[in-house]
């Protein structure tokens, strides 16, 4: 193939894999292979002059979701960073200046305008030129202040990323398959470009900014670890940095890369970053692409390969599909050792050309050096065999061909296979649920497929099964027994914390809170125990009455009662609470305090207290309840802007509902320190 032909294949592949990974649901190839062809882009690019203009190596990145957001120009470029995994690379481009190390984290890039002490404007950073004006989320996404003490014109650049732990609830909480998300990177996308309709869902899901640089100040700070420290002060959340030299540099960089090998990162970072301290001399320098060449380096991690040999293929069953799992030949990779790795589905079997067992060569690698990936297979001929029944109830399997994106996945033909539940395990063991440290969806996929586990209360048992599992693959003497401590104490619990782990539909947490608030935890629990039957799951109308409690409401009282009709709902909970302790709240009184029996809405800047949860926090102190949405029960809304001609100002005049300022609020019923 002509070099030139190449250059065009391989930008056609790169732009479809990148818009697959910042916009879709589905990754059509991993990091490893992305970064592979794109290396060889950049060399045929250069020894052939050929630059295409939609090369992946002229752009930022792809386009993201727009949502609702209009389309503006940067007052300041937004471009990326040159990249290398070489450190003497990054040494010579570095010199003698002093230098900052921080994390390259994978999310997604914004912009941050303030001016006159007021966040004015948040921006994607799109292709790099323009971008697309998100402000409309401003109330919802966390690690930013509204409100800053600076008066003047600053503009911040940051990533917005979600946690693993965030990402894997939010995936484990979505019934089809074809709907999940890829990666953290691929949620925060999908997530800034919702629509307007759905900006409760970004904080919901935990998108956080995380501060990488301070654009613009009319404060003159020429050092960027002070510009850091001033964002610090001001109330952002702010990159981890540390600072350093050329002569330092590998030293530093193996520090932080035993950070990300030890497996404790909970934020996503594909890399690290490497920044001048002075400012005057990065703003220097030319733009070559889409790189300024002094605004700093991105180093990322060589990938090392490792060669062995199928074993066999595990096949896990977990809650939407039964995936395949790669069990070979110990090998070393990054300082550890690795036995098994995730195929995926059917679809990448045959993609990576996986054979028999004992007969198939592969060639593992561990992604940015966390997970364990197979990049490449030689079956010798072999084909592999797909079993007929679930690994974990026996039922019949079956393959499926998603219409979206053609892969085919093997799933259980059994709708009440413990496994399509998982979910639900993970939500009983969360940290809002029973606590129960130690007991990942990895693991209780184990413990699932093993037959350890049938039901909540069979957690509770783990300790019976203490000779098999500490036999499986990685679980060794000193997890089980840290597992079966934090077992024990996850026997006590805030009843509240206890409702929310059995799953029951529409309620969460709050809403168990303010069950438990207006019951007590003994009545509550005699109260539902006591709901007389039907037998067919439906609701008895004389029953709703949890729609009694402020919040709740018919709907959700009614899907309580639902919940609690079917028999074996009733079993598991009578089970649970022969073997739970919970913590005794007594029903609540008479509520008193200034706010007692008003609800209010709060909307826009508040200046007395110091944000909007102070102020939340200071009503339910006071016996009152604070809304998101203004109602007829709404008794109060409060905002600083009364003549605004919100959508919220406007319901609450059509309603009747009382419109006050903050000061208003406070010689009413009190604030801080009052």
């Amino acid at each position: 193939m002509e070099k030139a032909d190449r250059i065009k294949e391989l930008v056609e592949i790169l732009n479809k894999a990148s818009d697959a990974y910042y916009n879709d649901r589905d990754e059509i190839m991993s990091n490893y292979e992305w970064d592979a062809m794109y290396d060889e882009l950049v060399r045929l690019e250069a020894e052939t002059g050929i630059v295409l203009p939609d090369s992946p190596t002229t752009k930022t990145g792809a386009e993201e979701n727009t949502g609702n957001g209009t389309r503006e120009a940067h007052e300041y470029p937004a471009l990326s960073l040159a990249k290398s995994k070489d450190v003497n690379v990054i040494r010579k481009w570095a010199g003698e200046r002093a230098l900052w190390l921080s994390w390259k984290m994978d999310g997604l890039t914004l912009v941050l305008t303030y001016d006159d002490g007021k966040l004015a404007k948040i921006m994607t950073r799109g292709n790099g030129t323009t971008g697309t004006n998100i402000t409309y989320f401003a109330d919802y996404i966390k690690g930013y202040p509204l409100t800053i003490k600076d008066k003047g014109h600053l503009v911040v650049r940051g990533e917005a990323v979600i946690s693993y732990t965030d990402f894997n609830t939010i995936n484990s909480m979505i019934d089809n398959p074809d709907e999940q998300y890829a990666n953290p990177r691929n949620l925060v996308s999908g997530t800034l470009g919702l629509d307007i309709s759905r900006a409760k869902e970004v904080s919901d899901r935990g998108v956080t900014f995380h501060a990488f640089t301070l654009v613009h100040t009319d404060e003159e700070i020429l050092s960027w670890g002070k510009r850091m420290d001033y964002l610090t002060e001001l109330g952002f959340t702010v990159v981890d940095r540390e600072p350093t030299d050329s002569e330092h540099l590998q030293e530093t960089i193996d520090k932080w890369t035993a950070t990300v090998r030890s497996g404790k990162m909970d934020i996503p970072v594909d890399g690290l970053v490497v920044t001048f301290d002075d400012t005057e001399y990065a703003s220097t320098g030319s733009v070559t692409g889409h790189h300024a060449t002094n605004a700093g380096m991105a180093f990322k991690w060589q990938d090392t390969e490792a060669e062995t040999t199928l074993d066999h293929i595990e096949w896990s069953c977990a809650a939407f599909a039964i995936s395949p799992v790669a069990v070979f030949d110990p090998v070393s990779l990054e300082g550890t050792t690795v036995t098994r790795a995730s195929l995926c589905n059917i679809s990448e079997m045959k993609r990576l050309g996986i054979g028999e067992d004992r007969k198939t060569a592969l060639t593992v690698i561990k992604s940015n050096m966390i997970i364990p990936k197979v990049i490449r297979a030689d079956a010798h001929g072999t084909n592999f065999t797909i079993p007929e029944k679930c690994p974990v109830c026996g039922a019949p399997t079956d393959i499926v061909r998603s219409e979206k994106t053609e892969t085919e996945t093997l799933h259980c033909t059994n709708p009440d296979c413990t496994a399509k539940h998982i979910q639900k395990y993970t939500r009983f063991v969360s940290k809002t649920g029973m606590d129960i440290d130690g007991l990942s969806i990895r693991t209780l996929m184990r413990f699932i497929n093993e037959g350890y586990i049938s039901d909540f209360a069979d957690i509770y048992n783990i300790s019976s099964y203490k000779g098999q599992i500490i036999e499986l693959d990685g679980f060794g003497e000193k997890s089980f027994a840290n597992l079966i401590a934090s077992v024990d104490k996850a026997r006590h619990r805030h009843p509240a914390n206890f409702i929310y782990a059995l799953c029951i539909p529409m309620i969460g947490l709050d809403a168990a809170k303010r069950l438990i608030a207006h019951y007590g935890t003994t009545d509550f629990f005699e109260k539902l125990i006591g709901i007389n039957q039907t037998g067919d799951g439906s609701c008895p109308e004389t029953l709703s009455d949890f729609a009694e409690v402020d919040g709740i409401g018919v709907e959700r009282s009614n899907a309580i009662i639902k919940w609690i009709s079917e028999s074996k709902n009733m079993a598991l909970l009578k089970k649970l609470l022969s073997i739970v302790e919970l913590e005794t709240i007594e029903k609540a009184g008479e509520k008193t305090g200034t706010c007692a029996g008003l609800t209010f809405v709060i909307t826009g800047d508040v200046h007395i207290f110091k944000n909007r949860d102070e102020f939340k926090a200071y009503v339910e102190a006071q016996g009152g309840h604070v809304a998101g949405s203004v109602s007829g029960k709404t008794s109060f809304l409060v905002n600083n802007d009364i003549n605004s001609t919100s959508s919220k100002n406007t319901k609450a005049k059509s309603l009747g509902v009382e419109i006050i300022t903050e000061d208003t609020f406070v010689e009413k019923f009190g604030g801080p320190g009052i």
